[in-house]
């Protein structure tokens, strides 16, 4: 896997280009604070990825090396069996995202790493950009977390690949300000979660943002008890962000103390 991470790369920037494009001309909603908020949110990738290579001199911090590394160690349950390599991508896509969902919602019961998701959170809008606003101790954790479960699992590391690009590209779409036409919503929301279904999750209501805590498959949400339909403000008039917030979450300073704030 010498190209994964040019290949990740690809995709992300060329995703992110056509959900921006559409964006601009098909838009669910007005988004005040363009500019600012997007130079914030390309901030936050900067110094996130700053923290994963300080990291990365102590530690392999990354999912899929810790694949590669597990394999040759013959670590992980998957590692233990010999199985058709379509059937272990499916089970790993569905067990690490599975993961992923559960992580999520323990992100918002716990009250020490809420205060760190919350960053997430206090964007006052909602666009493609959303979805790389994450503080960098969330970003830390959530690596260290996934390696655990990679070396736990052993898959393939090519899986791991294919998970990472699935989970980076479905997080861009869910995220995007983009009018989907509802029966094609509907119709996607079947298995994949849809703007209009993850843009719930931001809502400045607790008892809507602790629901639609899925990021690729919508089914978990489903099965567990925690889906929204819709918003009860609508779609166009419903508020994003915390309840108690103004509008310096534009600022990056600002939006990096959030877990500091008394709220």
């Amino acid at each position: 896997m010498q190209n994964e991470a040019t290949l990740r790369l690809a995709i992300f920037v060329g995703l992110f280009v056509v959900l921006a494009v559409i964006e601009r001309f098909a838009p669910r909603r007005t988004r005040p604070n363009y500019a600012r908020r997007w130079l914030t949110n390309w901030l936050f990738v900067i110094v996130d990825t700053i923290t994963l290579r300080a990291l990365a001199l102590f530690l392999p911090f990354a999912a899929v090396l810790a694949a590669a590394d597990a394999s040759t160690r013959g670590w992980g349950l998957l590692n233990m069996t010999e199985l058709p390599r379509w059937l272990e991508l499916i089970i790993v896509v569905l067990l690490l995202d599975l993961a992923i969902w559960l992580q999520h919602v323990l992100s918002h019961k716990i009250p020490a790493l809420w205060r760190i998701h919350r960053v997430h959170h206090s964007d006052i809008e909602f666009d493609v950009t959303t979805a790389i606003r994450f503080h960098p101790v969330e970003i830390a954790l959530s690596m260290a977390f996934k390696i655990g479960l990679v070396y736990l699992l052993g898959p393939a590391a090519w899986t791991v690949v294919v998970f990472e690009i699935l989970l980076n590209g479905s997080s861009m779409f869910n995220h995007a300000n983009i009018k989907l036409p509802q029966g094609f919503d509907r119709a996607v929301r079947a298995v994949l979660v849809t703007p209009d279904m993850h843009r719930i999750h931001h809502s400045v209501h607790r008892h809507e943002h602790d629901t639609n805590f899925g990021f690729a498959l919508s089914w978990w949400d489903r099965l567990f008890g925690t889906y929204t339909q819709s918003p009860k403000d609508g779609h166009e008039e419903m508020k994003i962000g915390l309840h108690w917030q103004d509008l310096r979450p534009t600022r990056l300073l600002w939006s990096m103390a959030v877990p500091f704030f008394r709220k």
